[in-house]
């Protein structure tokens, strides 16, 4: 049983998207979904540094793009779909919900949204790697932060102001490595409220259809039925912790026996690892990963 993935923001680098030009037809997607984000989704995916796709207005459109290009050239029809984050318009784009074009204009409504209600004050994310997770959550809420994302394989990752994240660093869980993360705010936090709004307004637009294949979502791990249900959770987890962890829950409930996770992959994949053993996965770096890819399910 395949489940695909598509990852959050963060996982992007510079000049991920170069080798990926080279696959016949991908260079023109690239460039026609370039006009419905405002934005040259092949520049910023090739010659773009660090701090310019660190942007969210950036960043999360060309995440979304770049998992349904490399869904596209994978051209596999999974059992299970998911997404961590913004992945979940990717997700609900390779499951029927949405189109290609509207996950990706409410992608664009959601990241402009997102870094407007960033920039009202200062905050960011740290990653808690290990401790004990009672412990974890106790000095998070201790702090005023926000466990906005819990990913499961011992991975929590705290949102919060600079001067809370720094008071959190000088009293860290036992046993537990903080990591910055490279973002632009305290993602589903509630530092993010203000964009809730925005994007359910531009949300109210779209009339999304039904899955066609099992969609989990980030709110509690299950199995989404409808499409207006699913939409409705895409605007709310902008304020909203992800739980990852329910996700993979949920893959190993269903029998989820083989992971591919899209372009940018790395970051899924390697929870998995930890949180769902026994799972084969492959995630999609350059276009040499697809033939992998193809051989995991057959």
């Amino acid at each position: 049983m395949l489940v695909l993935v598509a990852p959050g923001q963060g996982a992007q680098t510079p000049g991920f998207l170069t080798p990926w030009l080279d696959l016949p037809g991908l260079a023109d997607r690239l460039g026609a979904w370039s006009e419905v984000v405002g934005l040259d989704l092949v520049a910023y995916g090739t010659t773009a540094g660090a701090d310019e796709i660190r942007d969210t207005a950036v960043a999360q459109p060309l995440i979304v793009a770049a998992a349904l290009a490399s869904a596209e050239a994978l051209g596999m029809t999974p059992d299970v779909v998911a997404g961590h984050s913004v992945g979940e318009f990717a997700a609900a784009a390779l499951a029927g919900v949405l189109t290609s074009e509207q996950a990706l204009s409410l992608v664009r409504d959601r990241a402009q949204a997102m870094a407007k209600a960033a920039a009202v004050t200062e905050t960011s994310m740290t990653a808690v790697l290990g401790g004990a997770e009672d412990e974890v959550l106790a000095t998070i809420e201790r702090h005023g932060l926000t466990a906005a994302n819990i990913n499961g394989a011992g991975q929590i990752v705290a949102g919060g102001t600079t001067e809370q994240l720094a008071a959190f660093k000088d009293d860290a869980p036992a046993r537990a490595r903080l990591i910055p993360l490279s973002v632009a705010g305290a993602f589903h936090t509630h530092h993010m409220a203000p964009a809730v709004e925005s994007l359910r307004e531009a949300a109210e637009q779209v009339i999304p259809a039904d899955p066609r294949v099992t969609l989990l979502s980030n709110a509690d791990g299950k199995a989404v039925a409808g499409g207006a249900a699913f939409l409705d959770l895409l605007v709310k987890q902008v304020s909203n912790p992800v739980r990852w962890d329910l996700c993979m829950e949920t893959m190993a409930g269903l029998g989820v026996t083989a992971m591919i996770e899209l372009l940018p992959g790395g970051t899924l994949t390697g929870l998995a690892r930890r949180g769902l053993r026994g799972v084969q996965t492959v995630a999609l770096k350059t276009p040499d990963d697809l033939e992998a890819a193809r051989e995991l399910i057959k």
